[in-house]
Formats: C-alpha cells, structure tokens, sequence
C-alpha cells in the first residue's frame, strides 16, 4: 500500500470525522433550542448556541447575557467558567467581547470633556458624582498625560447623585466643577431655575443599553472595557494599548 494512498485514506477519514462532528453539533443545538422553549417558555429568545471547551455544555446566548445548558438542553446553569489551569474568567471574557462598545458612534456631546496635553488619546468614564471609586479614578485621571477624557454623568446611586449630577452638568463650568468636586471636594453651586439636562437622562439609557451596571464604568478607545477604578500605571498601559489598537 502507498504511503499517497494511506494519506489520501487519512484525510478522509478527517473530512469524514469533521462532517460527523458539525452534525452533531446541529444536532445538539437543535435539541436545546427546541427543548428550553418547550420547558421554559418565558426565556428570551435564543440569538445563539455554541460548544464551549468542556465537553457536552453549551453557551446559549439572548443578547449580551450568557447560560449554559447541557446537550439535550434538560439542564440549565447560571454562572461563570473559570479555566483553573489559567485562571481565565471565560465567561467574563466572553461577555466582554459581546458588549465592546464602538467607541466612535459615542455621543461625546453628550459628555463632560476633560483634555490634558495634546489630548491626543482618549478615554470614556461613565462615573456617578456619589461614587467613591470613581473619586479614587478621578485621583489618577490627573496623573495622565496626553489625554481627553469624556465623562457622562450617570447618577445611579440615588437622588442625591440626580440633584448632584444636574448642578455640574448645568454649571458655568461642568468639566472644573465635576473635578472640583471629585477631587477636592468642592460642593457644585447649586443651579436655580431651568437647566436642560436631557443629557443626562440619555446618559442612563446609554449606559442600560451597554450593561454599564456600576459606577466607574471605563470604556478605552479600541472599545474595551474595564469596571471600576484601577491604579493610575494601569491606566497608563491600557491606554497606550488602546490608542494603537484603534
């Protein structure tokens, strides 16, 4: 037998074994997109079905958000995958890659602009005026050079943070009385009569829209995304890498 005839053998067998494992793989997606919405009726509708690296589960996707079920679909799981050997989250990676935002269709309009230096480099801050991380964050955004910082006003911690957010939104100054306030301390004058602060209701449903769910919430320009304060060097390298990746 000839070694050409042996290998013209084996890459059958290959294409053969590949062809049996997408069968099955539609196979199983189909048994769990017809079994869920039997079973559960009231689950969102399925965007997608994937194997994931554990045998026999699956990630089933509606929208950003995650489950994982096994092939039949009889079992249903809430949770995060977390590789004990790398100790990568997957699941937070995932969700990650699912809720990258396109930095440039941001409505910076609708943002308080910060620029120091060139500004050359950019960064977005979705920070709530009662935050304490985002006082920290606040502490290490001066440290930075070269950079505009466009921060939307996004007042989920309660009353305080909506009266607190429309005084510097609709201060003579937004930009110096939002640092002002998030590093010195200084209280906003308090604004009197009308103000137009559709802005910061538009900034809520931007942030909902993009599971923005706490306060800092850091999108860089290459549309990743970190949540909460880190340190200042940190800061410093995850710009640097967006700025060459976009």
């Amino acid at each position: 037998m000839s070694r050409r005839f042996i290998q013209i053998v084996l890459r059958a067998g290959v294409v053969a074994g590949c062809l049996l494992a997408a069968l099955a793989v539609q196979a199983d997606e189909a048994a769990i997109r017809k079994n869920l919405a039997q079973r559960l009726p009231n689950l969102p509708a399925i965007d997608e079905v994937s194997k994931t690296p554990i045998p026999g589960l699956y990630e089933v996707r509606f929208g950003t958000d995650v489950l994982y079920t096994d092939e039949t679909g009889q079992y249903l799981i809430e949770g995060h995958l977390i590789d004990t050997k790398t100790r990568a989250n997957l699941t937070e990676a995932r969700i990650n890659k699912l809720t990258q935002i396109d930095f440039a269709s941001l409505p910076l309009k609708d943002a308080i602009l910060i620029k120091q230096g060139t500004g050359a480099r950019k960064l977005v801050i979705f920070g709530d005026p009662n935050c304490g991380y985002c006082k920290q964050l606040e502490r290490d955004l001066v440290t930075l050079k070269d950079v505009s910082i466009y921060t939307f006003l996004y007042p989920i911690l309660g009353p305080d943070s909506n009266a607190k957010s429309r005084d510097i939104w609709c201060a003579r100054d937004p930009a110096k009385t939002w640092r002002g306030w998030m590093v010195d301390g200084t209280v906003p004058p308090r604004v009197m009569g009308s103000c137009d602060t559709a802005a910061i209701q538009r900034n809520i449903a931007l942030g909902t829209k993009h599971r923005v769910r706490g306060t800092p919430g850091v999108v860089f320009e290459d549309g990743s995304r970190s949540p909460g304060a880190m340190p200042a060097a940190e800061l410093e390298t995850r710009i640097a890498a967006a700025a060459k990746r976009s």
